[in-house]
């Protein structure tokens, strides 16, 4: 059994660099040959350099540079492992990271799919406003910042769907699809430390058109797309976004509460939008 490693990266070699330090076989428990894999979706290609010079042992690629669902497929593609380990350029992978995903393989026979826990590494901080991390202390996330699937189930799904442009949605798709092939197990020995960072609200308010198109793009392949799911959703959409709105408000949250007043007023008309036109166009073929 042999475990790829791909890291998808874009302008963030001090990251990276800390990354890959944390992978190396000195800093690993595994004794199983592993390899890492690095695939750049930076327009200017910089963590070439960073590669080439400081790690010789690690494969780079040239990322796609269609986003990050392309650009952890592009990985994949160069992988010789049996198993795909997918974690974030911005990761701190535990010294028992690698073993604690064989020791996984080993004890659950025909579980193709695993899920690594993902531990903040500023509880205090995530409880700020606009801090965020993709927490997952339990399973039933699979966030791509630390996942483990078999090679030959990854391309019987087409790996990541690349019409996903931006990271949104895209881990929660192809976990829906891994599961009409395998359960998956989630293994708290296997994690990674993920950094909290605050958020900007003007970036996440620019964001809301395409992270609303990647929605709708999941939306679509999941359920049959009719006037009465339409109005399911205005109402669905317009009671969470009311809800997490008053709910920061109370905390003090003033900057998240502001970005759902705005997902409730931008998201819910360019949804409308985009569902009703396709429907109607539908209909006239």
């Amino acid at each position: 059994m042999k475990l790829s490693v791909i890291i998808p990266t874009c302008n963030r070699n001090d990251l990276l660099g800390k990354c890959i330090d944390l992978l190396a076989p000195a800093k690993q428990t595994i004794a199983d040959k592993y390899e890492v894999i690095v695939t750049d979706d930076s327009r200017e290609n910089i963590a070439w350099d960073l590669i080439d010079k400081t790690y010789p042992w690690v494969k780079w690629a040239e990322g796609p540079k269609r986003g990050p669902a392309a650009n952890r497929n592009n990985g994949a593609k160069m992988a010789s492992g049996d198993w795909l380990v997918f974690i974030d350029d911005d990761c701190l992978p535990d010294k028992n990271l690698l073993q604690g995903y064989k020791n996984g393989i080993g004890q659950n026979a025909g579980v193709l799919a695993f899920e690594g826990a993902i531990l903040p590494d500023d509880w205090e901080l995530l409880k700020k406003d606009m801090s965020e991390c993709p927490v997952n202390t339990s399973g039933g996330y699979f966030w791509s910042a630390n996942i483990c699937i078999n090679g030959v189930v990854f391309k019987q799904i087409d790996g990541f769907d690349e019409d996903f442009l931006i990271a949104a949605q895209e881990d929660h798709d192809i976990y829906r699809r891994i599961l009409g092939k395998t359960k998956v197990i989630f293994l708290n020995d296997a994690f990674v430390i993920h950094p909290v960072r605050k958020a900007s609200l003007l970036k996440k308010i620019k964001e809301i058109p395409l992270s609303t198109r990647n929605w709708y793009v999941f939306e679509k392949k999941f359920h049959a797309q009719k006037i009465s799911r339409v109005v399911y959703l205005y109402f669905k959409f317009s009671f969470d976004f009311t809800k997490g709105f008053l709910k920061n408000l109370l905390k003090g949250k003033i900057k998240k509460s502001v970005y759902y007043l705005f997902l409730l007023f931008c998201t819910i008309p360019i949804y409308l939008l985009i569902s009703i036109k396709e429907i109607l166009w539908r209909d006239k073929q």
